[in-house]
């Protein structure tokens, strides 16, 4: 009795590994599926590999005037556009993905709010140049100019989600006025830009809205000035020490007293922002391998054990006249059984696990039928082969011997 015991206790082995090789990977095969669909959004920049970033601050005691920090900003961009391999060099607050934007309140003129529906929008506060550096183009309008900046003209440039939120096509947000608060000057909408997913390609793109780095009358701020700046430069030497070498040596003309300070190329905060789905990949790629490899390993063994346990079976249907082929399907189809019952334990499972991942998934669902076909599909098939060549062995079975030995 304690042999078919230990039989039957194997093959439920069998089932719950197969069932836990399900759960993972079809766990795996989302992730798969949510990093191919990250790697397909377009996430408002270009070849961030080229694009070399680094940030500045010019304190007060370098100088006091708004005017001449911009001066001096200026200064060290046309001294970074002279280094050997420098495409194009861009000046903004703050870039896509580093986390240093800010939300804040934006009105459209001659439109009437509610207290509870007051517009949040993202901040960015950049300088003439810096989307052609970042290859964000412009969907309607035109950029900054350095006149806007010095002359103190009262202009913006928005994002093309908020074009549509507000007037439903960038086109027609072109000449609108808009303001970040009762106090500040309109401000009138020159320009519409490509959408940014400044919190990463896992995560909408914010309602956007660029201010020049210098600005008048700005959030209760007289002359308003971005002191701590970040210098975007496309090259396809980004990313070298040499590069950042020469780089520095041009700052640092301008003034040797200035810090570069979180040097990184922009791809750098791109994988970044995906880490934790490579991260979950990696993980459950793992443990789904594992999972399978040793549900195969459970399979081929109940499949042999069974095999040597019914070897006087064996010989009997041999000597009736049973083909091997019949004695290796006779085999097969006990494990696929095993299998069957796995597989389906297994998708119940994930069912109900998988919608734990939801906030780990993008642009997939949890119950995704593709990927869970295609686990169920792919497990049933390499059962099928693992079984296979235990199974051959009852074709070996001699039935004279077999039936002597009993």
């Amino acid at each position: 009795m304690l042999a078919p015991a230990r039989h039957r206790s194997r093959s439920a082995l069998v089932v719950v590994q197969v069932a836990l090789a399900v759960v993972l990977l079809i766990s795996s095969g989302l992730m798969i599926r949510t990093f191919h669909a990250l790697t397909t959004v377009d996430p408002g920049f270009s070849a961030a590999e080229q694009l070399q970033t680094f940030h500045v601050n010019i304190p007060e005691t370098d100088a006091k005037d708004p005017e001449q920090v911009v001066h001096i900003q200026q200064e060290i961009l046309r001294k970074i556009e002279t280094v050997p391999g420098v495409s194009s060099v861009g000046l903004s607050m703050s870039i896509p993905m580093d986390g240093n934007g800010w939300e804040d309140t934006v009105f459209v003129k001659d439109r009437r709010y509610s207290q509870g529906e007051l517009p949040i929008r993202r901040f960015r506060f950049v300088a003439p140049g810096f989307f052609n550096t970042l290859g964000t183009p412009l969907l309607a309008g035109r950029d900054f100019t350095w006149s806007d900046l010095y002359n103190k003209v009262p202009v913006a440039i928005i994002s093309e989600k908020l074009a549509r939120e507000d007037w439903h096509d960038p086109a027609l947000a072109l000449g609108q006025q808009i303001r970040a608060n009762a106090k500040d000057d309109w401000r009138e909408v020159v320009g519409v830009v490509r959408d940014v997913h400044d919190d990463g390609v896992d995560k909408e793109a914010p309602s956007s809205v660029y201010w020049p780095i210098l600005a008048a009358h700005f959030t209760d701020t007289e002359l308003d000035v971005r002191r701590y700046v970040t210098y975007s430069i496309r090259s396809r030497r980004a990313g070298s020490e040499t590069f950042m070498g020469e780089v520095r040596r041009a700052v640092w003309s301008v003034d040797p007293s200035l810090p570069l300070a979180d040097v990184h190329t922009l791809d750098y905060l791109y994988r970044t922002s995906m880490a934790q789905t490579s991260f979950s990949l990696v993980m459950l790629s793992i443990a789904g391998s594992m999972a399978l490899l040793l549900g195969i390993v459970g399979l081929y063994g109940v499949i042999a054990y069974s095999v040597s346990r019914r070897r006087r079976e064996i010989g009997i249907r041999s000597a009736l006249g049973a083909q091997g082929r019949e004695l290796t399907r006779l085999f097969v189809r006990h494990a696929m059984l095993l299998t069957g019952a796995g597989v389906t334990c297994g998708l119940v499972a994930a069912l109900a696990l998988t919608r734990l991942m939801s906030s780990l998934l993008f642009g997939i669902k949890p119950t995704d039928p593709a990927t869970f076909a295609a686990v169920s599909i792919g497990l049933l098939s390499v059962a099928a082969v693992s079984s296979y060549l235990p199974a051959r062995r009852a074709t070996a079975v001699n039935p004279v011997e077999a039936l002597r030995a009993e």
